[in-house]
């Protein structure tokens, strides 16, 4: 006498359970921009801060001299530069005079009033004081230049005295403090201990590796239902946010990151939580219990009771191919169309075509 389960057709969602730790959304460690030393501290440890908010006040008095002398230096060459405009303009006028002195001199060298060597002078003075007249606007355009120059020094140097003040770049708390009033601080130094770190915590995030069986059904959006064993009984809500849309190599896995809004601070960054997804089954699948399946030379294969000629139950074997395998039962990918009679820990003497008694029914492959 063998027990049978019938084989369950399932085309709702696939469960996939989880553990991991959650992030913060957004984690910045800030360093000086500025050198010279800490006059003023905002915050501590915990404290929370809004975007824009001023969390250190650097004093660095030799970029502040900087800034000052190359603000002077500009003012110093908008005053050469209207000097140089004024020599054009005193060059135009010493070239209109020569123009028009040889003019009048050539005239009355035709008429043999003036000679011809004063005629040709005068036709030297007027080339000379164009050359003179080019040279000055010449000066103009260096001088325009070296304004433009010394201007993006002096705005160079204002985005640097802007660093003076170190704010926050996001919402969220701080979590690590290193420095005081009164420490010195070196401009770029990114390889030492950053001034603080601020991590965003108004949404946290997990990354959750979705076996191959289930990444075709995750999609951006996907609801996430999240347990924390700190808080018994209550479901934290979360979203699917982000793939990596390409497999891991090694593990055949999909990273996804769940996003979880956290607007009450209930949660924290480095929680361990339980997270759990409803995936959408991109094809149904038939179910039979784990102790069905007949493993030997032959292949994968369960065995099925089905009715003889003469009425009495003889066991099938066919072969099938495992979707995957849950805690109660296997997922089969084709074998089984679903509602067939599976017969539950076959004896190993079992062959195609044997007759079987039937008894109890022990439930479905569910």
């Amino acid at each position: 006498m063998v027990q049978t389960a019938t084989a369950a057709r399932v085309s709702g969602p696939l469960s996939l359970t989880q553990t991991g730790t959650t992030q913060a959304f957004d984690m910045a460690s800030l360093y000086p921009r500025a050198t010279g030393y800490i006059v003023a501290r905002k915050v501590d440890i915990g404290t929370h801060v809004k975007k824009g908010d001023l969390l250190f006040r650097i004093s660095a008095p030799d970029l502040d001299q900087q800034l000052v002398q190359a603000q002077s230096q500009v003012l110093q060459l908008q005053a050469a530069l209207i000097q140089a405009r004024a020599m054009v303009d005193q060059a135009e006028a010493n070239r209109h005079l020569a123009d028009v002195t040889n003019r009048r001199t050539s005239t009355l060298a035709g008429t043999g009033i003036e000679n011809r060597q004063n005629a040709d002078t005068s036709q030297a003075g007027v080339l000379a004081q164009t050359a003179n007249a080019a040279a000055t606007r010449a000066a103009v355009q260096v001088a325009e230049a070296n304004i433009a120059v010394q201007e993006t020094q002096v705005a160079r140097l204002k985005v640097l005295a802007g660093f003076e003040e170190i704010r926050a770049p996001f919402d969220g708390v701080v979590t690590t403090r290193n420095n005081d009033v009164g420490d010195a601080v070196t401009a770029d130094t990114i390889t030492g201990t950053p001034l603080l770190t601020l991590a965003r915590d108004d949404v946290l995030r997990m990354a959750v590796n979705v076996p191959l069986y289930a990444a075709d059904g995750v999609r951006d959006g996907l609801d996430a239902r999240i347990e924390v064993a700190q808080i018994p009984g209550k479901i934290f809500p979360g979203m699917v946010a982000r793939s990596s849309t390409t497999l891991l190599s090694a593990a055949r896995t999909l990273m996804t990151e769940v996003d979880i809004p956290n607007p009450d601070g209930v949660l924290r960054a480095g929680l361990y939580i339980t997270i759990t997804l409803e995936i959408p089954r991109v094809s149904p699948a038939v179910t039979v219990p784990g102790d069905a399946l007949i493993f030997d030379q032959n292949g994968t294969r369960v065995a099925v009771v089905e009715a003889a000629a003469d009425g009495s139950s003889v066991a099938r074997l066919r072969p099938v191919t495992i979707f995957r395998q849950t805690a109660m039962a296997l997922e089969l990918r084709s074998g089984l169309t679903g509602g067939e009679r599976v017969i539950v820990g076959p004896p190993a003497s079992l062959r195609d075509g044997d007759k079987v008694s039937v008894g109890p029914q022990t439930g479905t492959g569910s």
